[in-house]
């Protein structure tokens, strides 16, 4: 077996649990690699935001997170549990957890079309701190609303506890198969989210951006700037995140250890 380690490098706790892993892999014949194709299971170290950067990487290939950030939302332990993690891995004593993903495209005024990687959270249209954007949403071809606001998440259900939740959207059991559409600061009657089924397809068209507003998606916060006229098409990927689940905890221990 082959382990690929991707950190946050800026955090020493994260530094310290990297050389942890590389002695404890050692010790147990585990092999680790620079190469993230050629590993078999990827470790994050850091916090929800590795744990992102990390499943951009994992071309589906299993990921388990150890928490040196904040929350820890998605990282399964702590730095203090890894050797029994990695004894937990090599006698197969853990079970795989299949999150969906969305992706998408940026079809620009002139039909120039962008991509839009996987993402495990959220695509979402923002604006810079000036003005408001003007868009459609429309799903499945039929429009839902036209929105003056901040801007617009569609997040995934493992994103409903992220850039969701601090816009008082839903929170979803990550292994439910749904999209949940988010307005941000809309200006406008209906200011309450959508959940849609995940065979949906959802289309955001920039129609007005005032004065000086700049408009960006956001994929996972990962920022493409777009412009009036352009239209972000966003569906439910065929690719998953798999992330490796040692412990039975469910979603609900999750919530309430983080939430309360």
């Amino acid at each position: 077996m082959k382990i690929f380690i991707n950190l946050d490098s800026t955090n020493q706790k994260s530094v310290q649990t990297e050389e942890k892993i590389i002695k404890l892999a050692e010790s147990l014949k585990i092999e680790t690699t620079d190469n993230v194709d050629e590993c078999d299971i990827l470790f994050s170290i850091g916090g929800d935001g590795t744990f992102l950067k990390t499943a951009r990487l994992s071309s589906q290939k299993p990921i388990i997170g150890i928490n040196t950030g904040t929350l820890g939302y998605l990282t399964e332990i702590n730095p203090q549990d890894v050797e029994k993690a990695l004894k937990d891995i090599i006698n197969d004593n853990y079970y795989l957890e299949d999150r969906m993903m969305l992706e998408g495209e940026i079809i620009k005024a002139n039909g120039d079309v962008i991509e839009i990687p996987e993402s495990l959270n959220e695509i979402a249209i923002s604006k810079n701190i000036f003005g408001v954007v003007r868009f459609d949403a429309i799903i499945n071809g039929k429009l839902i609303n036209s929105y003056t606001a901040d801007g617009i998440l569609v997040c995934t259900p493992t994103g409903s506890t992220a850039y969701n939740l601090s816009c008082s959207g839903p929170i979803v059991d990550p292994t439910a198969e749904i999209i949940t559409l988010t307005p941000i600061a809309p200006h406008t009657i209906i200011n309450r989210s959508i959940i849609i089924s995940d065979n949906s397809i959802v289309d955001l068209k920039i129609t007005e951006l005032r004065r000086n507003t700049r408009c960006y998606v956001l994929y996972d916060g990962q920022e493409i700037e777009v412009f009036n006229g352009d239209t972000i098409k966003i569906r439910k990927s065929d690719k998953v995140t798999k992330i490796i689940k040692l412990e039975d905890r469910s979603f609900i221990d999750t919530i309430r250890e983080n939430i309360s």
